[in-house]
């Protein structure tokens, strides 16, 4: 149950934001083996003036942060990380070094779900 927050500049269609959260899911789909159903997914845009970055990053910049649960490979993470950033070079032609993603990992007894903790 992969948890997706997708931050960028405002100023896209949502046919672009549709096909960014696309990309990513089909990434984990392919990277790490979750349903088709399992989209927990968002994307929150900024003005430009509440979206610092460098000035050699371009507007298609998006911090892509994918909380997971615990368990994952370095090899199942790296391909999490590759299967994002060349869907969305080769979807939306957003450059590699504009998808800057973060893998977090909480430990189990820090899900609530459905009113209960996760078990460990």
């Amino acid at each position: 149950m992969p948890l997706v927050k997708v931050e960028m500049l405002k100023g896209k269609s949502e046919e672009f934001k549709k096909t960014v959260l696309d990309c990513i899911h089909d990434g984990l789909m392919a990277a790490i083996g979750i349903e088709d159903w399992d989209r927990f997914q968002r994307i929150t845009e900024y003005e430009k003036c509440n979206f610092e970055k460098p000035e050699f990053k371009t507007d298609d910049f998006m911090i892509i942060e994918v909380t997971i649960f615990p368990g994952r490979t370095k090899e199942q993470k790296r391909k999490v990380i590759e299967m994002i950033t060349d869907n969305l070079k080769n979807k939306l032609s957003i450059a590699s070094g504009d998808v800057f993603v973060i893998i977090n990992e909480p430990p189990l007894e820090n899900w609530g779900m459905n009113g209960t903790q996760k078990r460990i």
